[in-house]
C-alpha cells in the first residue's frame, strides 16, 4: 500500500525497460497508478485515471508527446506534466511548454532529483533541468533587456 498524499503519477514512454526502471525507482516515493506507450493509449487512460502528474517522454512513436499534454490539458487541466526526455534540444523543451507542461528534465536525472521534481510538480511548481533552465528564459522573455533599469541604478549612488 502507498502511503496517502503521495503524489500519483502516470508514465508514459515507449520504452516498455525505461518505464519499469522508471517505475521501479520512484515506486517508492510517489504513487505509480498507471503507464502508455503510446500518445492514443496515453490520452485515455490519463482521462480515465485522473493522475495528479504525468511523466512524459515528448517523443513517442505516433508523434510528439505535446499532442498528449494538449489533449489531455483541454479536459482536465489540473493534471500537471513533467516532460523527461533523452532530448535536451531547445525546440523540444520549448514545444512541450508551450503544450502545457510544467517541467522538463533530462534521462541523465538522478532519482532523487525526479523524485523531487515530480513532487514540486504536483505542488504547482515549475522544474527544469539547470541546464534547460536559462533558454527556456530566453525563448519565453518576451521583454527586450532594457537599458532604463541599469541606468537608473546607475543614477542612485
Amino acid at each position: 500500500m502507498t502511503a496517502p498524499g503521495l503524489p500519483r503519477v502516470f508514465i508514459v514512454d515507449d520504452h516498455g525497460l525505461f518505464r519499469a526502471g522508471v517505475r521501479s525507482e520512484i515506486g517508492d516515493h510517489v504513487d505509480v497508478i498507471g503507464e502508455a506507450d503510446d500518445v492514443q493509449p496515453a490520452i485515455r487512460k490519463i482521462g480515465e485515471l485522473q493522475p495528479d502528474v504525468v511523466l512524459l517522454d515528448v517523443h513517442l512513436p505516433s508523434g510528439g508527446g505535446q499532442a498528449v499534454v494538449s489533449s489531455v490539458k483541454a479536459e482536465h487541466p489540473e493534471i500537471k506534466f513533467l516532460a523527461l526526455s533523452a532530448s535536451d534540444a531547445p525546440e523540444d523543451v520549448i514545444a512541450a511548454i508551450r503544450a502545457g507542461a510544467r517541467g522538463y528534465v533530462t534521462k541523465t536525472i538522478s532519482t532523487r532529483e525526479l523524485v523531487d521534481a515530480i513532487r514540486r510538480i504536483a505542488d504547482g511548481d515549475a522544474v527544469f533541468s539547470p541546464m534547460l533552465a536559462g533558454f527556456v528564459l530566453d525563448a519565453f522573455s518576451t521583454l527586450p533587456r532594457s537599458e532604463e533599469h541599469t541606468s537608473e541604478l546607475q543614477s542612485h549612488h
